[in-house]
């Protein structure tokens, strides 16, 4: 097979379209011939060498995909060959074939192609385990989310509206400013003349941006109100005023996903199928797709990415 491989730690060029081996199946697992993988903000890190792969996990960057089940491992029941999936992935989404756990895979839902499909497994996983399984987001409530025209963000405005919140996010230009309000945005903050703060209070803040947030984010929360952290764009230290967060009877939350054991993966993957997957095929939820490009031009789709251009996903096609 081919595959994208990092040359060494950079820039998009550092990305190159390699032969590979074939993945074979571990017990429990099954590999899929790839249609289409998502690029996230998480590969480019990978790329700078700044988020290496889990143990265990391949080199190549690419944390979801979609594609077609040519082989099934042992103690596999419930998938076999010639099933159509998307997969929530540890790495390994930038190639032909990659192996995947059976925990991991999700349907493709009614009424999408393959391709449509690769823009969820992981924004859907985050969104779900972060703002609902984690911070408890209930009908009634305020969510901000940070960078509202990302793949996460354009998630997480849909899928907070169809269960009943009220959302606010933030932007950086006019144009993902109506985008997000088509997708059900009830506030929309230019970051770039507004302050988030003067907009809440907020009883979940999802953030991708960090230590450069985190003061203000705390101002920002409602009594008793959760800040979820999923991203450093803003850098990794800050001070913490505990006595705020004490006054407000408030909580800060650091999580990732991909470095979770494959069990903790498939219990969110299987709670996604559960509370996502009919909202998705009911048209309540869709994937927001900015672009999709050949996988061998993934250091142009870093490049879109990096540029911060983009509304929704971009997706690399087999």
């Amino acid at each position: 097979m081919r595959a994208i491989a990092i040359r060494e730690p950079g820039g998009p060029e550092a990305l190159e379209w390699i032969e590979a081996p074939d993945p074979k199946p571990g017990a429990g697992e099954v590999v899929l011939e790839v249609a289409a993988a998502g690029v996230n903000r998480a590969d480019v890190m990978q790329r700078r060498g700044l988020y290496p792969p889990p143990p265990g996990a391949p080199p190549y960057p690419g944390l979801e995909a979609a594609g077609r089940i040519v082989e099934v491992g042992a103690d596999v029941t419930s998938w076999r060959v010639g099933d159509e999936a998307c997969a929530l992935l540890a790495g390994g989404g930038y190639a032909e074939r990659v192996a995947v756990p059976a925990g991991q895979l999700l349907p493709i839902p009614r009424g999408l192609t393959t391709v449509e499909a690769a823009a969820l497994p992981e924004v859907a996983c985050t969104v779900w385990s972060n703002v609902f399984a984690l911070a408890g987001l209930a009908p009634g409530e305020t969510l901000l989310v940070h960078g509202g025209g990302s793949g996460i963000g354009t998630m997480a405005i849909q899928l907070a509206k169809a269960r009943g919140a009220r959302v606010a996010c933030t932007v950086g230009s006019a144009e993902k400013a109506e985008r997000c309000r088509a997708l059900g945005a009830d506030v929309v903050i230019d970051y770039t003349a507004e302050d988030f703060v003067d907009s809440g209070p907020y009883d979940v803040i999802l953030d991708i941006i960090g230590a450069k947030y985190l003061a203000r984010n705390v101002e920002a929360l409602q009594t008793g109100g959760r800040l979820v952290v999923i991203g450093l764009q803003g850098g990794r230290r800050a001070e913490l005023d505990l006595n705020a967060l004490l006054m407000k009877r408030a909580a800060v939350h650091a999580t990732s996903l991909r470095a979770r054991p494959p069990e903790e993966k498939a219990a969110i993957v299987a709670e996604v199928r559960e509370n996502v997957w009919p909202l998705i095929e009911s048209g309540a939820v869709r994937p927001v797709i900015d672009r999709t490009l050949p996988l061998a031009d993934a250091a142009e789709a870093h490049r879109v990415l990096e540029a911060g251009g983009h509304v929704g996903k971009i997706l690399l096609t087999a």
